[in-house]
């Protein structure tokens, strides 16, 4: 029994002595794995704080993305950018010069012409404008004007050409819709032309024959001006370069005049237009203006001392038009009178280099109008066609100062034609009519013409 015990007490002191010995290995596992627990934690820490900061950093950068992109589309909005143009085909018959009375039948194509406008907006009151037109695919010419020649000689340059015209190079600012203020190189709101200028605007393949003999088309000078729209009426009122009557001719009047033809533009003389709208030609509805154009061209001849006058130009324009559902109909009459037109005849005939031959007769008084009517078919049936009608008459010598004006140029134009829109920014047209010359041995010739026109805008 003795014995059981003795050994009893030393298995139990060999016993406390192993279980101190764990004790403390075991506290130094829990503390190495504390510390091990601890540098986990830490580096957790660091972890996250990283992930967070890469978090902040990426936002930071969707939000300046976003920003930028921001400021990109609103820089984008502030640019504007249009562009129109058209090409035809003729089949006239034609004379080959005023005396010529048998008529012989020419088919031609035409690249007419490709306009692009920029735009810019600065802010919501000021913006700027240019429109440039490539016309007839093909180089022109400028006049330059030499006065070392003897008498003074206008000379041609093919190089300088005209394949590039602007037509439009403008400042606006407009600080509310009932008033604004634009310069530089602007429209003359004076014909329809130049307001409906457009392939789908007018319904003719070409813009309006009585017009062009008139009146310069898409008519633009250099001058200011003040607009506005004060309820249902917009107003016009402009101050500009006046036109050079060194190119006035029995066929143009003073359309030929303009002083796009020169290298320069002379500012010696100046005109003043006002127009006065009820209603917007450019959409439905009902819309009928009226213009006026009074200016002097006589100092802007490159010489000037051959007339003694001043050649004034006055011109009144009455246009209507009415657009609604299936119904289009648009008209214009244009009046006007040049003073010392016989005058300005003489010297254009002995002026050195302009060579106006048979064609320098000016009238003083000239006369022209058109009316077009069309029928939309799409409201009638589902096919995007437009049938129309068409008359132009026009007359640039409808009286002289002196002696008997010739009718040589006095013509009518009425035809029959059609527009098809396959989409709405595509016009596909088709035209025939006829011909007529106020001359009796001046036979009647007949016309077919097609066209193409676009227009869109970014």
């Amino acid at each position: 029994m003795r014995k059981s015990l003795v050994a009893a007490g030393i298995l139990l002191g060999l016993s406390g002595g192993v279980s101190a010995t764990d004790t403390g290995k075991l506290e130094q596992m829990i503390l190495a794995q504390e510390a091990q627990l601890q540098a986990l934690k830490t580096e957790l820490e660091q972890i996250k704080q990283k992930q967070n900061q890469q978090k902040i950093e990426k936002e930071v950068v969707t939000t300046n993305s976003k920003v930028l992109a921001t400021n990109k589309a609103e820089s984008l909005d502030k640019f504007v950018f249009k562009s129109y143009g058209s090409a035809i085909y003729t089949n006239d018959e034609i004379f080959e010069n005023v005396q010529d009375t048998t008529p012989s039948r020419r088919g031609r194509f035409d690249l007419e012409r490709i306009v692009t406008e920029f735009g810019y907006r600065f802010n919501n009151e000021w913006d700027f404008e240019v429109e440039v037109e490539f016309e007839h695919g093909g180089t022109g010419a400028t006049l330059e004007y030499d006065g070392f020649e003897e008498a003074g000689e206008f000379e041609s340059e093919i190089e300088a050409g005209g394949e590039v015209v602007i037509e439009k190079a403008q400042f606006r600012y407009r600080p509310s819709d009932s008033f604004g203020i634009k310069f530089g190189n602007i429209h003359v709101p004076v014909g329809l032309g130049t307001i409906l200028h457009k392939p789908n605007q007018h319904l003719t393949v070409m813009r309006h024959r009585s017009e062009a003999t008139l009146i310069p088309t898409t008519w633009n000078e250099f001058g200011v001006g003040v607009f506005g729209q004060l309820g249902d009426f917009n107003y016009q009122a402009q101050i500009i370069n006046g036109l050079n009557s060194e190119y006035f001719r029995s066929y143009g009047w003073v359309s030929t005049g303009h002083q796009t033809r020169f290298e320069h533009v002379n500012a010696d003389d100046f005109a003043g237009v006002i127009r006065l709208d009820y209603g917007n030609f450019k959409q439905e509805g009902l819309a009928v203006g009226a213009a006026f154009y009074y200016g002097f061209s006589a100092g802007n001849r490159h010489n000037d001392g051959r007339i003694t006058g001043d050649g004034t130009v006055q011109i009144a324009a009455l246009s209507g038009a009415y657009v609604e559902g299936p119904w289009i109909l648009r008209g214009q009459y244009l009046y006007g009178t040049l003073s010392d037109a016989d005058e300005i005849t003489l010297a254009n005939k002995t002026t050195p280099g302009l060579r106006p031959g048979g064609l320098s007769q000016v009238g003083s008084k000239a006369v022209a109008y058109f009316v077009e009517a069309g029928i939309d078919l799409k409201e009638f049936v589902d096919v995007p066609v437009t049938v129309f009608a068409n008359i132009d008459y026009s007359n640039p010598i409808k009286e002289v100062e002196s002696g008997i004006a010739t009718k040589r140029f006095e013509q009518t134009w009425s035809s029959l034609g059609v527009n098809y829109f396959p989409i709405p920014q595509i016009v596909l047209k088709a035209e025939a009519g006829r011909k007529q010359i106020a001359v009796h041995e001046i036979p009647d010739t007949y016309f077919f013409n097609l066209g193409v026109g676009y227009q869109f805008s970014l």
